[in-house]
């Protein structure tokens, strides 16, 4: 019978060979051959999980790791490693700094914090670059002293000097001019954020981005060009327990950008197979998922939407292994709602945008999201038309209005203009229920919509009438009035004698006396009305009022003129001119 060690000592020849779907097989035998309880198996086994990028798998074991031996070190670099891999940074951090606790000496925990905490530091970054949360380091002189890159500006007087300006006023536009012309302050920043670099030397530049004027997708783009850390490459080694260390694989950068260029100009031509060819040289030759999502961009302008998704999809998971920076996942989030814009998966785009947002918020995305989001409810209001459904729920509400059940009434006249938008009824009987349920601004709201859609719907004039005279607004009502009997009129009069009849309520309702007030404050209360003062200082009115003196018969003719008659009518509710 195989043993539980046999089949560890078999998991560790197939973790070494990068066969980790064959570890993870080996070291689940060995888990279950084990009498009892072993750490060490479940840390091997989230080590291969979190080499297959993996890291829910890997979190779960190394959580039984430290469950099984809390005192056991390595479990919580383990657990870290995993939690990172979810983007979790500050369990990560407090994982590594448990690690250290029990072994202060732990390089790999010492490295993994520096990770995460440049990490939560660039994830957090406003305008100042970071500058502000790295410079104020309590640590800061100390690391850079003990750093061999660094040592020797510590004991330039005038260098130290400089640090203490940038750390004083971080955002200082001047500050960020130094920061760019002395290399030796770069080289502080890049040391600051983990990156193994000497900048006193030639200074990083950016590549040209690839862009297709004629396309209507986002193009692809990188930030500038990152130096990664330059290890010497590590030899797989077992600690006296058995457990497996991760290997670092030796990059080869600048022939990876070589052919991300060529890949760039190949691109810009719409030779999209060769641009992806060259992408994927680049990947090969160095794992940066800006490569990734350049090629995803070259499937997308090819039409060969299933292929960028899935590319996309590699980069983001590849993404969250190498730690790559939040706004190349978010580029890789967005270049996946595009794609699934195309695709015509409004649902899908939202969900992809929306993740784009949580990595990095930029104007362009957000209004894609939101663009998309109307279109679905526009979508969904489309689909939801029914003319049939819409009779039947007119019937049903006027069934309820019958009843004087108002608020059952707007409920069916609701789905009604659900079911038939562009019916002008639907809006008119609601905002009928509406004013029974003394609900006037929403009614008028209604009426508003229904002559929208029918400026010649004389039933929805009446409506809003009756709305605002309720709300005592007079002059409104008179000029709605006004219009619906101009439209009455045009269609052969049916509701010229109600126009007519709301017209002089709303004349005298206006201008009737006030409780508690004389006749003579009524008549001066009324002669300073802005209207009544119009229409007696008008020239022509004035005119036919002087025929009338002399001749009433002849403002009977003038009373053919709507304009006049209205004038008129004014002046006769307000007492101006009397009839008797």
């Amino acid at each position: 019978m195989t043993t539980a060690d046999e089949y560890k000592a078999e998991g560790n020849k197939y973790f070494a060979a990068k066969e980790f779907e064959k570890a993870i097989d080996a070291f689940t035998k060995a888990i279950e051959a084990s009498p009892e309880p072993n750490h060490v198996l479940y840390s091997n086994r989230s080590a291969s999980y979190a080499s297959l990028k993996n890291f829910t798998q890997a979190y779960e074991d190394a959580e039984q790791t430290v469950k099984i031996s809390p005192s056991w070190a390595k479990g919580y670099n383990r657990l870290a490693t995993a939690q990172y891999g979810l983007g979790n940074y500050e369990d990560a951090e407090n994982s590594y700094k448990k690690c250290l606790e029990l072994d202060p000496n732990n390089a790999m925990a010492k490295e993994g914090l520096q990770t995460v905490e440049n990490a939560i530091i660039r994830r957090n970054q406003k305008e100042d670059l970071g500058l502000g949360a790295m410079l104020n380091d309590p640590n800061l002189y100390t690391k850079l002293r003990n750093n061999p890159k660094t040592r020797e500006f510590m004991n330039d007087p005038e260098f130290v000097a400089k640090i203490e300006r940038i750390k004083s006023n971080p955002q200082s536009a001047g500050n960020t001019q130094q920061l760019l012309s002395d290399p030796r302050i770069l080289t502080v920043f890049a040391t600051m954020m983990g990156l193994d670099m000497d900048l006193t030397g030639d200074m990083f530049s950016k590549d040209e981005e690839p862009k297709e004027e004629s396309s209507k997708e986002e193009q692809p783009k990188e930030a500038p060009a990152k130096e990664e850390p330059k290890e010497e490459p590590k030899e797989e080694t077992k600690d006296e327990e058995g457990d497996v260390e991760m290997e670092e694989a030796e990059d080869n950068k600048a022939e990876a950008d070589k052919a991300k260029a060529e890949g760039n100009t190949l691109y810009k031509q719409r030779k999209f197979d060769e641009a992806i060819a060259s992408y994927d040289k680049a990947w090969e030759l160095h794992k940066d998922i800006t490569y990734l999502n350049n090629r995803a961009a070259a499937e997308y302008e090819k039409g060969d939407y299933d292929a960028a998704i899935a590319t996309c999809n590699k980069a983001v998971d590849e993404g969250r292994d190498l730690r790559a920076d939040y706004k190349l996942i978010a580029k890789s989030f967005a270049r996946l709602g595009n794609t699934y814009l195309k695709k015509d998966d409004l649902q899908e785009a939202v969900k992809y945008f929306d993740k784009s947002l949580t990595e990095h918020r930029t104007p362009d995305v957000l209004n894609k999201l939101r663009a998309t989001q109307r279109e679905i409810k526009v979508r969904e209001a489309n689909a939801y038309v029914d003319p049939e459904k819409a009779e039947e729920a007119r019937l049903e509400g006027k069934e309820y209005f019958t009843k004087q059940d108002w608020p059952n009434a707007v409920k069916a006249y609701t789905e009604m203009i659900k079911r038939a938008p562009e019916d002008a009824r639907g809006y008119s009987n609601r905002a009928a229920a509406l004013i029974k349920l003394l609900s006037f601004p929403d009614a008028v709201q209604d009426c508003n919509q229904a002559i929208e859609k029918d400026p010649k719907f004389v039933r929805a004039y009446i409506r809003k009438a009756s709305a605002q005279l309720l709300m005592k607004e007079y002059s409104k009502v008179m000029e709605t009035l006004t219009e619906a009997r101009k439209i009455d009129l045009e269609q052969g009069g049916k509701s010229i004698h109600e126009i007519d009849d709301m017209l002089n309520k709303a004349t005298f309702q206006r201008f009737q006396n006030i409780e508690g007030e004389t006749p003579e404050q009524t008549m001066e209360r009324v002669s300073k009305d802005p209207e009544i003062v119009q229409i007696l200082q008008d020239p022509v009115m004035q005119g036919i009022l002087g025929q009338a003196r002399d001749n009433p018969a002849a403002l009977q003719e003038h009373m053919k003129n709507p304009e006049v008659a209205k004038k008129v009518n004014t002046l006769i509710a307000a007492g101006v001119i009397r009839t008797r």
